[in-house]
């Protein structure tokens, strides 16, 4: 039971709803679809950019190549483990509605939450890489947030 949750959630957290939020935003014509998307696109190239440059140039090993006879559940779309990129996405999108929409929205860091989960749960990931992937993504939008005046 908790594999099939822990892939769902997962696969939750690739990024497609960085795409389709805003669009279904526009569509319902939400008043802060604008502003929203305004700090979601900067914050996301920012944090894809900084993602990628640390994952690649720390080199990290993911569990599996760390941990001898240690299986992962899943395998990863790519080859190293720190930051996770999918922690970093999940929580710069839920920082993101958090400052533009308010309290309301803070909920959807339950679901940021559990795509760290997942991602350690399906071997993936250790939890510091988890844990980075949620500061980084978080930080970047309070960064960009404050240069953008939100």
């Amino acid at each position: 039971m908790v594999r099939p949750l822990a892939k769902a959630v997962s696969r939750s957290g690739d990024g497609y709803l960085h795409l389709l939020l805003p669009l279904l935003l526009l569509l319902y014509g939400s008043p802060h679809a604008g502003p929203f998307i305004q700090l979601l696109i900067p914050a996301l190239l920012m944090e894809r950019a900084l993602y990628w440059s640390l994952k690649n140039s720390l080199k990290r090993q993911r569990p599996q190549e760390a941990v001898p006879g240690f299986r992962s559940l899943v395998t990863a779309a790519d080859r190293f483990s720190f930051p996770s990129g999918h922690s970093s996405g999940a929580f710069l999108l839920a920082t993101s509605l958090a400052v533009i929409y308010g309290g309301p929205m803070a909920v959807i860091f339950v679901w940021a939450g559990a795509v760290a989960l997942s991602r350690v749960l399906l071997g993936v990931h250790f939890p510091g890489d988890t844990l980075a992937g949620a500061v980084m993504g978080s930080s970047i939008v309070l960064l960009t947030a404050h240069l953008l005046g939100s």
